[in-house]
């Protein structure tokens, strides 16, 4: 182990103990957006008033179980952690502080426990790694979400915190790392599924003295917010990441790239970029070694084209976000014309458990196919609506909806789900049973694209929802391909006319002729794969369309009248 890396776990270890183990109790109250929406921040408020400095209150990141915020845990000194759910600013003083007071936790009032030994009085409490929203999880990207300090580096460090960086510089040189990505299996998380190691293999060799390792945090999919809740829980997972790939691909600079807005990722990350300077972690000679590296967060528009791995380019250079002609492909000539690579900030959180566990770890979890593990975000009409990260393959739709996301909400019967951004539509009951991973539900007319599935009861009508995904999608063309720009503009008014039951015999011919014009005549993904919402939802729900044309009304009531205020551009 480096010296300047001894001292630095060493000072990290120290305080952690303090925390854990010292003379007062430690509070961590989870701020993720979702303990944002439901109120953390004003539950930590009330605390740090009434707590004063009888404990230690600190602001953590989510654990994924957004069901349960504002989610908030007590840890005595020495002892296990007990968590409440769901509790809000004006109960804490009297739940929180009462368990601190007394020594004994508040059996009624609590969720789970995590530790060796069951805290005295909680009687038939759950221990954490039992609720079923977590014994299916194997965590390797989102392991420290809820249970550090984002912006503490410290934190990160005692909790084994860029000892995979270290490992690399000490005992490994770049093309070691690389093999050790290829070897691993690991595939990109941002859609694609290209494998990563593959990917970094076409810019490592290049020569050239300045070259980017770019982590795409734009997400911008309805229902995923997997890459916003790394940044938001454990910033310095991703950064680490970006660190190993740059060292792997022998890079000199690296951007992560996030859409303006996502106020709690850009501080975290900002944090981290600037702790992780001052500790050496980042700029030249990292640790002492040979190897220099710069970061810095850049930030784009509202754009959800941007997150196409060339329109993310220009919006760095300061252009508008429109996708670049390809070829030259961005390993040979990418941002400022620099040999380039794009990866998604999962792709790059998982980097460090694979350096310093090992390739054949990580790929004894999940199929043979695709190793590791998918981030999932489940929303919709779910009972517990969560981020969850499984073992690819080991689930089915089906089964993380009934077993994880508890059900139905009330009692209703599952009518449907979409996965894969909103340039994939609905997929029905044939589905269901579909495991996740992305070579099986590539078979369906989905995709598993960076994890968001939403869920739909039996009162979604598919026409109104397919509505809702191309009037996004048209609402995010950049306008660059007219027959994207055209083409979206004309599905929304064609579904628009569905939807209000004045749809005519020939308007499914004319999307599916729409789709082949918009796939042949479209630079990216946003053209070419813009029918597809339509395909799916006629593939399984040709009733619910045939209601509307046919009979003349909405099968579950859900469009009303037909009439939608939908967002629209128009584009000269």
């Amino acid at each position: 182990m480096s010296v300047v890396f001894s001292e630095l776990r060493q000072k990290a270890d120290a305080e952690w103990l303090s925390l854990t183990a010292g003379d007062r109790p430690w509070v961590r109250v989870g701020l993720g957006t979702s303990g944002e929406a439901a109120g953390a921040e004003e539950a930590y408020d009330a605390l740090t008033e009434a707590l004063g400095s009888d404990a230690n209150v600190t602001l953590v990141g989510s654990m994924g179980l957004c069901y349960a915020e504002p989610l908030i845990d007590v840890q005595l000194p020495g002892g296990a952690r007990v968590f409440y759910a769901n509790l809000g600013a004006d109960e804490v003083a009297d739940v929180i502080g009462g368990h601190i007071k007394s020594g004994r936790a508040n059996a009624d009032r609590a969720f789970a426990w995590h530790g060796d030994e069951r805290p005295e009085g909680l009687g038939a409490v759950t221990r954490l790694s039992e609720l079923p929203t977590v014994r299916v999880q194997t965590r390797l990207a989102t392991k420290l979400a809820g249970d550090i300090d984002p912006r503490d580096l410290s934190q990160y460090i005692a909790n084994g915190g860029y000892s995979a960086l270290e490992k690399a510089l000490e005992d490994m040189d770049p093309a070691g790392v690389l093999d050790e990505v290829k070897n691993s299996g690991l595939r990109g998380r941002g859609g694609a599924a290209f494998p990563t190691g593959v990917k970094w293999g076409f810019l490592a060799p290049n020569p050239a003295p300045v070259k980017y390792i770019l982590c795409n945090c734009e997400e911008g999919d309805p229902g995923a917010f997997n890459d916003k809740g790394i940044l938001e829980s454990c910033p310095h997972t991703l950064l680490e990441g970006l660190i190993l790939a740059g060292y792997a691909t022998n890079s000199s600079n690296g951007f992560i790239f996030i859409r303006q807005g996502h106020s709690l990722p850009i501080e975290n990350s900002r944090k981290a970029v600037q702790d992780a300077y001052a500790a050496g972690l980042l700029g030249q000679n990292i640790l002492g070694s040979d190897f220099s590296y710069e970061v810095e967060i850049a930030l784009t528009g509202d754009s959800y084209v941007a997150g196409e791995e060339t329109a993310l380019m220009e919006a760095i250079e300061g252009k508008r976000s429109m996708p670049r002609y390809r070829p030259p492909f961005p390993a040979a000539e990418g941002l400022w014309g620099k040999p380039s690579n794009i990866n998604n900030v999962k792709t790059l959180a998982y980097a460090p458990t694979i350096i310093q566990n090992g390739a054949d770890a990580f790929k004894s979890i999940g199929i043979e196919s695709t190793s590791g593990t998918a981030i999932l975000c489940i929303t919709g009409a779910v009972n517990r609506p969560g981020m969850y990260e499984i073992p690819m393959g080991s689930l089915t739709i089906r089964e993380v909806v009934e077993e994880v996301a508890g059900g139905i909400k009330d009692g209703k019967k599952m009518k449907l789900f979409q996965a894969g951004g909103p340039l994939f539509g609905p997929i029905g009951e044939e589905g269901f049973d579909t495991p996740i991973d992305f070579d099986s539900i590539n078979q369906t007319t989905g995709s598993l694209g960076s994890g968001g599935i939403i869920i739909g009861d039996e009162d979604v009508c598919a026409v109104n929802l397919t509505r809702n995904l191309m009037a996004f999608n048209q609402f995010e063309s950049c306008g660059k391909c007219f027959p994207c720009r055209l083409g979206m503009t004309h599905m929304v008014e064609t579904l628009e006319r569905i939807s209000q039951n004045v749809g005519r015999e020939d308007d499914l011919a004319l999307m599916e002729r729409m789709g082949a014009s918009m796939r042949m005549g479209s630079l990216c993904g946003h053209g070419q794969l813009g029918y597809n919402p339509v395909a799916s939802a006629l593939k399984y729900f040709e009733a619910d369309f045939r209601s509307h044309m046919d009979d003349k009304k909405c099968p579950t009531g859900a469009c009303g009248d037909g009439q939608m205020v939908t967002p629209s551009r128009t584009r000269p």
